[in-house]
């Protein structure tokens, strides 16, 4: 009786334990994020994660024009990102094979178990004394395009440039402009395709990447982008493209 009273102790103990140690995986797993709601039924997201482990069909990633300077001063997320490429980014920079002029892309399919995202696509930003607002609202309109081509539903972006020594601009903003331009970008697709003039393409997520110190920072600037899209799209012409339709 002692002994089936011990057994059923250390079912019970087991079980509790085992059940403990699998909320913790479970906790390990989740990623911050904050979902938000914006126009032509598209949702962005702002995770907190890098460009490394986002699991998704297209994630974006911004560099400046590259200076030898400028390469050893990178830290943090882009460093990580080579790394878990093999290097790829950085031997493609020092050859002047992608130099990061403004809007300038690059589109790299990642080696097998290197990072979780099916395709990289770089943005160049040219010079950093160059970096403004509207090239960055012209990023995410870039961005969105090369979406559209690859026919992806889901994307994630980092731009990457506190990463890279520069805070001229505040994180909010930055997405602020980046989230507008590929908002307005996605509308554009949606009235070519509502003409037959587009193929078929259907942006589901846009996400945002940022860190703990800048993700409220950054939740801001996306509700502020997803406003000012909303009006501009509500104030864009209904006419057709297409004369005489």
């Amino acid at each position: 009786m002692r002994d089936n009273r011990y057994v059923s102790i250390y079912a019970f103990v087991l079980f509790f334990g085992l059940a403990a140690l699998a909320r913790c995986d479970e906790s390990t797993d989740q990623v911050k994020e904050k979902a938000l709601d914006a126009s032509n039924s598209v949702r962005v997201k702002v995770r907190m994660e890098g460009p490394y482990t986002a699991d998704v069909p297209l994630q974006v990633v911004c560099y400046f024009k590259y200076t030898p300077k400028g390469a050893k001063r990178m830290t943090g997320a882009p460093v990580q990102l080579d790394k878990h490429l093999g290097g790829v980014i950085g031997a493609l920079r020092e050859r002047g094979e992608f130099v990061g002029d403004q809007l300038e892309t690059l589109l790299i399919i990642p080696p097998k178990d290197s990072i979780k995202a099916k395709a990289l696509l770089l943005v160049g930003l040219g010079d950093e004394d160059a970096l403004s607002l509207n090239l960055m609202e012209g990023v995410g309109r870039v961005s969105l395009r090369e979406a559209a081509r690859l026919g992806v539903n889901r994307v994630a972006f980092a731009p990457l440039l506190r990463d890279q020594g520069n805070s001229k601009l505040g994180t909010g903003d930055v997405e602020t402009a980046v989230v507008r331009g590929v908002l307005l970008a996605y509308d554009t697709e949606k009235h070519l395709q509502k003409e037959a003039l587009g193929k078929e393409f259907t942006l589901d997520e846009w996400n945002v990447e940022a860190g703990p110190t800048y993700f409220d920072e950054t939740v801001l600037g996306v509700q502020k982008a997803i406003e000012q899209a909303a009006k501009a799209i509500k104030d864009r012409s209904a006419e057709p493209l297409l004369k005489g339709k």
